[in-house]
């Protein structure tokens, strides 16, 4: 009989195969003693015939005992991380439940699924996936081999039943876009996150979508790929601020890529955001740690981590009784947090000026008789 089968039993079909109470079950599967040996055994032997294999889970929280969570991560982004745990971890202390963490290192396909089918070995009761690791193929096959229930966040767009956690990105970097086209920004450049990433493609699609309301063509508009690493904002940038003519903003995908653009723009002589706008994308630490501070979207990551665990939780519980979670997906607000690093393009330069009156003067005196 297949895992799937064997999951499909459930502890009230014992019930009735023994002609029990599901209390009664439950007292045989977890040890105690006030039940008689006659009721044991036909508990037991009703539990092979069906082949049951309950649900640990539900198991736990029925004995009152302590569900553990898992969180497999993988984020290039040690400021992300951060916060999201901060998140689980509080949601996991509310709820009484334990958090095991676990690194997925790998980005091979083979590696993640590998990653996975361990941690699930573990004996953990469900996993929470954030980014990227939410998108992964492999892990979420392996998910599925082993029942294990799973919640994403940040997945753009999920499987119709799926537990998911989000935000409207594609919302967020169309209001983005709008701040810096309401400035009086034209030159806008975009840095883009991982190519693998949903966020990534909703985040682009807003920026585009912002540029085409203005009656600009996004197909113009400068666009380097990163992927969501302080590194690749680097480059990135430098791309972008070696282009003629320079974008009078760069609109970065994460806080990461937009610090590392700062860093750039600093180091070309270039003032922001008097020479040059940067705005981030997450509102992580590196945009109140980076000077001057970091316009961007507030993206509640904590809370969102929070979210997907209480989702999570819900999901499990719901297997001790017919019907699935009354919602499988929340959405969170997101902020538009306006600092320092964005502002209206510059004026042209002094120094311009001065150069086209001069080339005119002479341009009169090549023509005077």
């Amino acid at each position: 009989m297949s895992r799937r089968r064997r999951g499909s039993i459930t502890i009230q079909d014992v019930a009735r195969a023994a002609g029990v109470s599901a209390m009664t079950v439950s007292r045989v599967m977890n040890g105690e003693r006030n039940v008689r040996e006659s009721t044991r055994a036909a508990v037991r032997e009703a539990i092979d015939r069906l082949n049951y294999s309950p649900n640990t889970a539900a198991r736990s929280l029925a004995a009152g005992e302590a569900t553990h969570i898992g969180l497999l991560y993988a984020n290039p982004s040690a400021a992300y991380l951060s916060q999201f745990l901060v998140g689980a971890l509080a949601g996991a202390r509310r709820a009484g439940c334990h958090l095991v963490l676990e690194a997925c290192e790998s980005e091979t396909a083979d590696g993640q699924a590998e990653a996975t089918r361990g941690f699930v070995q573990s004996g953990v009761d469900g996993v929470i996936l954030p980014p990227p690791l939410s998108e992964s193929l492999p892990v979420h096959a392996e998910l599925a081999a082993a029942e294990t229930p799973v919640v994403t966040v940040a997945m753009g767009m999920p499987p119709a039943g799926r537990l998911n956690v989000r935000i409207d990105d594609f919302e967020a970097a169309r209001e983005m876009t709008r701040h810096l086209l309401d400035l009086g920004h034209r030159n806008i450049g975009f840095i883009l996150g991982h190519p693998n990433h949903v966020a990534t493609g909703e985040r682009m699609r807003g920026f585009c979508v912002a540029l085409e309301e203005a009656g600009l063509d996004p197909a113009g508009a400068p666009t380097e790929q990163g992927y969501f690493t302080y590194r690749s904002g680097l480059v990135a940038a430098e791309r972008l601020l070696a282009r003629t003519p320079c974008p009078t903003a760069i609109f970065a995908s994460n806080d990461d890529m937009a610090a590392a653009a700062v860093n750039v723009a600093h180091r070309k002589g270039l003032d922001v955001p008097r020479d040059v706008s940067i705005v981030g994308f997450d509102d992580t630490s590196p945009a109140t740690t980076v000077w001057p501070e970091l316009t961007t979207v507030r993206q509640p990551i904590a809370a969102m981590a929070e979210a997907a665990l209480d989702l999570l939780l819900a999901n499990i519980r719901s297997a001790r009784s017919p019907g699935a979670p009354a919602d499988t997906e929340r959405v969170l607000e997101h902020e538009l947090v306006l600092r320092e690093s964005s502002a209206p393009p510059p004026s042209p330069p002094a120094r311009s000026r001065k150069t086209a009156a001069s080339s005119s003067r002479l341009r009169q005196s090549a023509t005077s008789p």
